[in-house]
């Protein structure tokens, strides 16, 4: 959670039997419950085009058909679809929300510590969840990837995502070039100000440190 005034409240939970998207519809439901009452605008990112989609463009559907779906079985996690509804319409008088999609384990900061605290509940391992000002946060939050519209739906018979070529970090000016992505992550993570990349081919690479460095 970040808030206009400059301070940040990170929220974490962990339950015995669920699955993927139910935690990430809880995430979302448990954010704007963490904002009942208080005005201003929200915007949501999310590695979660089933929260998305769900929120903004299935559930009108659901609704009118009594939660069936198209293909005449019921809506799955319909309890948790109906309180996220309850959330959003909730908002209205206090402010808009608006959706963002950020790709999952791309490097963006804000979800990788998003799925620090996930993984370390779902273990059930110690996390420190902070609570105080942006200025003493160890992550640069606001660093998120300039596109964070919607991807459009997957068409049957498409190709997989390309394989990486490279991974590539600028901090402070520096370039490096690295094979994994832990790599990549460990340089820049915390890093204000820090970019990050990846390639899928030699000629990627080499447009990509142009963007960057103007060379």
């Amino acid at each position: 959670m970040v808030y206009p005034e400059g301070k940040i409240k990170e929220l974490g939970e962990g339950r015995a039997e669920t699955t993927n998207n139910r935690m990430e519809m809880v995430a979302v439901l448990k954010g704007l419950q963490e904002l009942k009452n208080i005005s201003g605008d929200v915007l949501v990112l999310t590695d979660s085009t089933y929260v998305i989609r769900g929120l903004t463009q299935w559930i009108f559907g659901w609704k009118k058909k009594g939660w069936i779906k198209s293909d005449g079985k019921p809506v799955t996690n319909r309890e948790i679809w109906e309180e996220l509804d309850k959330a959003v319409q909730a908002r209205k008088g206090f402010g808009k929300v608006d959706w963002g999609y950020v790709r999952g384990h791309q490097g963006t900061i804000g979800n990788e510590r998003c799925d620090e605290i996930a993984v370390a509940f779902s273990k059930k391992t110690y996390i420190d969840l902070y609570q105080g000002s942006l200025l003493q946060y160890p992550y640069a939050i606001y660093d998120i990837p300039e596109d964070i519209s919607l991807p459009a739906p997957k068409t049957k018979g498409e190709t997989k995502k390309k394989a990486a070529y490279s991974y590539l970090s600028y901090v402070n000016g520096e370039l490096k070039k690295h094979k994994t992505w832990s790599e990549c992550e460990a340089r820049v993570k915390g890093r204000s100000g820090a970019r990050f990349k990846k390639s899928t081919s030699a000629e990627d690479e080499k447009k990509i440190i142009k963007d960057w460095t103007g060379r």
